[in-house]
């Protein structure tokens, strides 16, 4: 059942026993976080805060905390995951599929694709309270502050719209999650790296316009509006539509009441207002997914013109910090989606890995079906640059597909094994690298390692290759066939592939 609304959601989760509401009183101040750690570490349930501590707002968080609930928030299940990623992989292609037959079988894909276009309502549930001027204080929102030592609340789940300064495609509506300092009664910064998609229209306007750049910030949207925000959406498609198509629904906006955008009429609270062009402030220091707090930082002031809201809203809110947290959870269902995307352009690829614990992105292992020498170098530099979301990865590790991909044991074994460091390291220096790391050199510009763990192939290698140990078939057979007779502990799954 798709859902209309953030609301639409809680209900689901509750019903499955995936949400619980605590109605002691509760902290926003470094005591949310507290808690949080302790359910993302062993997979625990989404929490509706109903007695923060200094507000009348409750505070939704671990919304995304595990993988399933990654997967229900796009209406499917954990192991639809990667038909979403084929969906993706279709919409991508750069020319129709080759013969009749295939297109006719994928009309109706298109067709639905066609009927997801957002639809504009007159009135929304989002503007059932509108505050302007004076009567606008995010000191009434109840900010999570994550971290000790960090300089202010942090808005942490904001669904930041915008749109660029002309008419073409990549000037279209633009869905992305920017964390936000607050900085005033007013003002926040917009935290917004280069190369995403509200920072890219931020400097075109800042081009051809001389006023700030308008935004609105979406705080609890519906599911399938957020994750796709965060989905490699293909750039013939809006975040809107494509959220239609995750839901089987459209999306119904509104039009902002103080500024020329459309947001989902259905969510909780929207900060609408303007992004300069010319006034930055430092951010941070604050506590980051890579475990460490991040450098402080210029960005650009967000002023905000009104807050439009429920009339009873909930506060979406989240923390990040060294795995697990709700990003790397994602990226962890994510991971699903990509693999459609990077075999449609690399078929020889059999699996792709982004451990967690690599910080959601910066080490990837790749098994392939190996079909030439150097052919591992090739799926190396397609990481890094077919698809964005990959620009920051460090460590891309390729083995053969014979080896698990997700099995740090095999992945070890593969590379003891099979590489030898002089010959099968590839280093690529002075790319550009996630600002926040800070073993690299420079801010924002760094050096990517690519490890070749395949066997070797003349002329790879002049030596003989040695032949790999397996234990004949038919005593693999027998054994499994007897080992309820042996009366032995365990599954007794054979460990050959």
């Amino acid at each position: 059942m798709p859902y209309a609304s953030l609301r639409d959601f809680i209900s689901r989760l509750e019903n499955e026993g995936r949400l619980v509401r605590v109605r002691a009183p509760v902290s926003p101040v470094l005591e949310m976080t507290e808690i949080q750690t302790r359910l993302l570490a062993e997979g625990g349930p989404a929490v509706l805060f109903e007695n923060v501590v200094g507000h009348d707002m409750p505070v939704l968080v671990n919304l995304f905390g595990t993988v399933e609930r990654v997967a229900w928030g796009m209406d499917r299940t954990p192991d639809q995951l990667r038909q979403v990623g084929e969906t993706l992989a279709f919409l991508k292609q750069p020319e129709p599929p080759g013969g009749w037959r295939e297109a006719l079988e994928l009309l109706p894909l298109l067709k639905t694709v066609m009927a997801m276009k957002p639809r504009t309502v007159g009135r929304a549930p989002c503007q059932e309270v509108v505050l302007t001027g004076a009567d606008i204080d995010l000191a009434r929102l109840p900010v999570q502050t994550c971290w000790p030592g960090e300089p202010a609340p942090l808005i942490t789940w904001p669904l930041v719209v915008t749109r660029g300064p002309s008419g073409a495609r990549e000037d279209g509506f633009n869905l992305g999650i920017y964390r936000m300092q607050v900085t005033g009664r007013n003002t926040t910064l917009m935290r917004w790296l280069r190369h995403r998609g509200g920072a890219q229209h931020h400097a075109r306007w800042g081009r051809e316009k001389r006023d700030p750049l308008p935004a609105a910030a979406v705080i609890g949207a519906d599911p399938g509006t957020i994750l796709a925000a965060v989905t490699p959406v293909p750039d013939t498609l809006s975040e809107y539509q494509f959220a239609g198509l995750l839901r089987g629904r459209k999306v119904d906006l509104v039009d902002c009441r103080t500024v020329p955008l459309k947001v989902p009429a259905e969510a909780e609270i929207v900060l609408e207002g303007h992004v300069s062009l010319d006034e930055y402030g430092d951010e941070g220091p604050y506590g980051d997914h890579t475990g460490y707090y991040n450098s402080v930082e210029p960005f650009p002031v967000f002023t905000i013109s009104a807050v439009t809201m429920r009339r009873d809203p909930i506060y979406l809110s989240t923390f990040t910090g060294r795995p697990p947290d709700e990003p790397s959870v994602l990226g962890q269902a994510l991971n699903e989606v990509f693999i459609p995307l990077l075999r449609q352009q690399f078929p020889e690829i059999v699996d792709f890995w982004l451990p967690p614990e690599g910080c959601s992105y910066r080490i990837a292992v790749v098994s392939m079906r190996k079909a030439y020498p150097g052919h591992a170098k090739r799926v190396m530099m397609g990481v890094w640059s077919f698809l964005r979301q990959f620009m920051y990865t460090k460590w891309v590790i390729v083995v053969d597909d014979d080896i698990d991909a997700r099995d740090w044991k095999d992945v070890m074994w593969a590379l003891s094994t099979r590489m030898d460091p002089a010959r099968d390291i590839t280093v690529v220096d002075r790319t550009p690298i996630d600002y926040l790391d800070f073993a690299s050199p420079e801010s924002g510009l760094g050096s990517k390692i690519g490890l070749d763990a395949t066997d070797k192939w003349p002329p790879e290698t002049h030596r003989e290759w040695g032949r790999q140990i397996r234990m004949d078939q038919d005593v693999i057979d027998t054994v499994t066939r007897k080992w309820a007779q042996y009366g032995l502990p365990g599954s007794g799954r054979p460990i050959w592939r």
